[in-house]
């Protein structure tokens, strides 16, 4: 089966900022894909190119195994999308807003409108004009537009813009709710690394235009040098051992009875049997786990 979305040697430039350089991105379906960089790192054009609102310099982008190019509207009544603001008319309410777009897209039926209304946490506030809503709410309308064709594909760029912390909540678990029940996969932009730490289900890292990195969550994490925390006795002893391994890049005790160590995940075997042999009694060695945030900024 082809991927849902596939970028082949994009490339794109500004003058002569070359906002994104020969990238290969690849979702398969049923993925949440979390698109992470820094700002101007390329995410926002990349999404465009993606979504044919601007075209590449090079490079052609495939959705649902067709050429974006030749395929345009028929591969777009298969991509609801949310790009930076979202257009609406402020004067109508939440409801007439979305039955303009209903109207405007074949094949959605009148029912949709109050569906996903309900679905992003507007049905007690559909038939109120946009311009009283809050810049929240006006969020929420954004990704139910983007919902309203029920399609396939989701592309949001800063989905969580202006919510608070029981909107990013409610957000979070709608595209949970749309992945899990209907199959939707989503590519989300999002400078809120928990929430895709806790969101997605695969990441790419985009750095100066270039795709850095890309692949599952916890293997991407997995590369992460850590630390592990190991309850001992005697405890002096599992010092003087760990204090003496080469591959060990750091020791601190932590004030109730454990040692943090820092080192390469690929020896945490070899330091455990290291303690066993040196007559050390090891009763805890959990390694923490390394965050979105921390790979993130490592690179």
């Amino acid at each position: 089966m082809p991927p849902i979305l596939e970028t082949q040697g994009l490339s794109r430039s500004f003058g002569r900022i070359r906002a994104v350089q020969d990238l290969n991105l690849r979702l398969e379906e049923g993925d949440i894909y979390g698109f992470l960089g820094l700002n101007g790192a390329g995410k926002t054009t990349t999404i465009r190119m993606c979504l044919g609102l601007i075209r590449p310099h090079a490079g052609r982008v495939r959705v649902f195994g067709k050429d974006l190019r030749e395929s345009f509207i028929t591969i777009m009544r298969g991509v609801g999308s949310l790009v930076e603001l979202p257009a609406y008319y402020p004067h109508l309410s939440g409801r007439r807003n979305l039955e303009i777009l209903r109207v405007l897209t074949p094949g959605v039926p009148a029912s949709r409108i109050d569906e996903v209304l309900e679905t992003v946490g507007l049905g007690d506030r559909k038939d109120s004009a946009v311009r009283t809503y809050s810049q929240g709410m006006r969020q929420r309308l954004g990704i139910a537009m983007a919902l309203l064709p029920d399609p396939r594909l989701v592309i949001l760029d800063e989905p969580t813009n202006g919510l608070d912390p029981h909107g990013i909540n409610h957000i979070r678990g709608v595209i949970r709710e749309q992945n899990r029940t209907k199959g939707v996969t989503f590519l989300i932009s999002s400078h809120l690394l928990h929430e895709v730490e806790i969101t997605c289900t695969r990441v790419g890292i985009i750095k100066e235009g270039r795709l850095i990195d890309e692949g599952p969550l916890e293997k991407i994490l997995s590369q992460t040098a850590g630390a592990v925390r190991i309850e001992a006795e005697p405890l002096d002893r599992a010092l003087e051992v760990v204090r003496g391994r080469p591959y060990v890049q750091g020791v601190a005790e932590s004030g109730d009875g454990e040692i943090v160590v820092r080192m390469d995940p690929a020896h945490r075997a070899d330091l455990n049997e290291e303690l066993v042999k040196a007559g050390v009694r090891v009763s805890g060695f959990v390694p923490d786990r390394a965050t979105l945030e921390e790979y993130f900024l490592s690179k």
